[in-house]
């Protein structure tokens, strides 16, 4: 699977749409988290940026964005770990995660979790962006997403 291949699904297959989507972003890179912040707004989203889980974490359920962009390598807690408590919390919050370090083990935690998809760091602005919108699409249309995998 490349880079920008998606699988399309949500930890409840539930969504919901947005006007100005609210985008989470969770990095320890500082640079990465500015740079990802403005492509986000760049287009019309609405970026909260985020240097750890726990920060994240600490910012439910006054935040509500509509997707989460997770790096899978951080220290304290990673991003499948965060996803791991998301799940376990019932939320529907689509994921996206980003990585430098593509392991089977990691596509397979993310897979099984119901993440978007995994992109693959250095990538493209425009399958970010693609991921993004197909995201936004799948929450304004949860029907079109059920039954893939």
């Amino acid at each position: 699977m490349k880079g920008d291949d998606l699988l399309m699904a949500d930890c409840q297959g539930r969504a919901k749409a947005a006007l100005h989507p609210l985008i989470a972003v969770v990095d320890d890179d500082a640079l990465f988290l500015r740079s990802v912040g403005r492509l986000i707004r760049s287009v019309g989203y609405e970026a909260a940026l985020f240097t750890s889980a726990y920060e994240f974490l600490a910012s439910l359920p006054a935040l509500s964005p509509q997707c989460a962009i997770l790096d899978v390598n951080m220290p304290g807690m990673t991003g499948l770990e965060l996803q791991d408590r998301l799940c376990d919390r019932g939320s529907s919050l689509p994921i996206l995660f980003v990585t430098a370090y593509d392991t089977p083990q990691t596509r397979e935690h993310a897979r099984r979790a119901g993440s978007l998809g995994l992109l693959l760091k250095p990538f493209g602005q425009e399958a970010l962006l693609r991921a993004l919108r197909q995201a936004i699409e799948a929450q304004a249309n949860p029907e079109t997403t059920s039954g893939q995998g």
